[in-house]
């Protein structure tokens, strides 16, 4: 059984994140989709995943990759049909794998059907109350109502034209133009969300994860962000009664259905806010992403991500990489290892064997961690980030505003194959991948790994399979053994340790019953740099409800 099965799921859950664009095509038209999804379930089933988080999937025109929704109600034609979603939801619980959606809160798509009434309508439109319409500075109202910086780099206001032509009042968009953030003031967009939670959990979805969780509530006094003040729109306290009435409704469906928060935040006690007892069951720990492979650093940020989620009881989440960042192969095969979005970047030399050992050495140690691991799909392939897509076939609006995108993580999965599209899209298929994969990948395919005992699939396998058989993985608490500079070692439980070498000289490994897994081969019982194992420091006491050995 899955530790996870032992308390709520969503403590010590293993959760894969679908890209559903780039996991599997099921009709050929190089655009992932439910049907290649469905497809592919038993790659997840193997996998041994309690769950799936799936990328937004619902109508809309794309502006940033499906974040610029339309309708949270149906699905985009693109990816299939509600019919299809119900019985993918189906499908998984079938197989024992619960199913989380990605819900946008922040903002919606100008395709939505209250933004386009909003501009339909003029200045007296009621709709326009449900967003952030406001007049310009100056004489003719020509400057920007702030000076705010968007998420994405650059302006967050642009200027509307009424009806009869001539210039209009101004709308808010923390990310594109294409993205107009909702006013959450207004009750009526309280309303329309918490009836879009129900309908999805009418439908048997186990959680939500919520993008931009900490930008909903803005000051409507609209001050500029200036440094020693509040920010007007980052972390206000408003936020959390949001979030207390949608615990509400999460508890009041049957099965645990858990609430994750996408909290970017540098304050870690502001960060412990939205996981108060009343309010989000979990959060991203982007702190562990950006994090060098250095056991110092890495051994902080274990420390203070524990201490910061004791006080509420939260559990921790864990996770390597994700649709937004650079994929942790290329990150951890640098000199500089760490990630920031500030900071990424492309062309820099990368040295991929070696990112592969380390990813492989830290695969063992977040599935050691205690609490809930991510896994972003392709990471159990080991697939490096793609960073010579040509201009002309990028897709990422942060591409253009800023220099540097995030098609290179999002590039379509290898299955199986010599060649592009490696299994992607079925045999026949008129059209190619929507990024081009590269031909590098026929070795990373799913097919070429499976029954490898030395490839990162066959590791993530083995490992997903101990900590389901492992009473002490998964949620709980973890206590540091001594161990040389530049070494991780903790237990879990009595009889569990893991050991990871960060350093640059082999280790002996302590003493120990049995080793349990290894990230690369041992030299006897010295443990390599980049290199993780897990091992059995004593024999387990005996099941008292097993029949005695004969």
């Amino acid at each position: 059984m899955s530790t996870a099965d032992q308390g709520p799921w969503w403590r010590g859950a293993v959760i894969y994140q679908v890209y559903p664009r780039s996991f599997a095509d099921g009709n050929g038209d190089g655009i992932g989709d439910l049907a290649g999804i469905r497809s592919r379930l038993s790659h997840l089933s193997a996998l041994g995943v309690d769950a799936i988080w799936f990328s937004p999937w619902y109508p809309s025109p794309m502006a940033d990759a499906g974040y610029d929704v339309a309708d949270h109600r149906d699905i985009d034609p693109v990816f299939g049909t509600l019919a299809e979603a119900e019985a993918l939801i189906a499908e998984a619980h079938a197989l024992g794998i619960r199913i989380i959606v990605d819900v946008v809160p922040n903002h919606c798509s100008d395709a939505h059907p209250w933004f386009q009434a909003a501009l339909a309508g003029g200045p007296d439109a009621p709709e326009r109350e449900l967003f952030w319409f406001r007049p310009g500075r100056g004489p003719n109202g020509d400057q920007r109502p702030t000076d705010w910086v968007g998420e994405f780099g650059g302006e967050t206001w642009t200027r509307t034209v009424n009806p009869d032509g001539t210039p209009g009042d101004w709308y808010l968009h923390l990310f594109t133009a294409e993205q107009p953030d909702f006013n959450w003031d207004h009750p009526r967009v309280r309303a329309e969300f918490e009836d879009i939670l129900r309908f999805w959990f009418d439908r048997g979805v186990d959680g939500i994860r919520i993008d931009s969780a900490g930008l909903l509530v803005k000051d409507g006094t609209l001050p500029e962000a200036l440094a020693g003040r509040p920010h007007p729109f980052h972390d206000l306290d408003g936020v959390h009664e949001i979030y207390r009435a949608w615990r509400r409704i999460a508890d009041s469906y049957p099965g645990e259905r858990a609430l994750i928060g996408e909290v970017w935040l540098p304050d870690r006690d502001r960060f412990a806010h939205y996981l108060r007892p009343d309010e989000l069951h979990s959060a991203f720990n982007f702190d562990f992403l950006g994090c060098a492979w250095d056991a110092t650093a890495l051994r902080r940020c274990v420390d203070e991500t524990l201490a910061a989620h004791a006080p509420v009881g939260a559990p921790a989440t864990w996770v390597l990489s994700n649709h937004d960042v650079t994929r942790h192969i290329t990150r951890y095969g640098r000199a500089d290892t760490t990630f920031s979005f500030a900071g990424k970047r492309e062309g820099i030399p990368t040295d991929l064997e070696l990112g592969t050992l380390r990813a492989r050495a830290a695969a063992l140690l977040t599935l050691a961690l205690p609490g809930a691991v991510y896994v972003y799909q392709g990471e159990e392939l080991g697939l490096w980030e793609v960073e010579d897509i040509p201009p002309a076939l990028r897709q990422d609006p942060m591409w253009e505003r800023s220099g540097h995108g995030r098609d290179g993580c999002r590039v379509p999965l290898p299955w199986a194959g010599d060649a592009p599209p490696f299994g992607f899209s079925p045999d026949g298929a008129t059209r190619t991948p929507w990024l081009p994969q590269p031909a590098e990948w026929k070795d990373r395919t799913a097919r070429a790994q499976t029954d490898d005992p030395h490839s990162m699939l066959e590791l993530y396998r083995a490992a997903i399979g101990v900590r389901r058989t492992e009473a002490d993985l998964g949620d709980g608490t973890l206590r540091w053994l001594p161990a040389p500079d530049g070494v991780l070692a903790f237990a879990r439980g009595p009889a569990f340790a893991c050991l990871v070498n960060l350093g640059t000289t082999p280790v002996p490994l302590p003493p120990h019953e049995a080793r349990l897994l290894a990230s690369a081969p041992l030299d006897d019982e010295l443990l390599p740099p980049d290199t993780a194992v897990w091992l059995r420091t004593r024999e387990r006491p005996a099941d008292p409800g097993a029949a005695p050995a004969s």
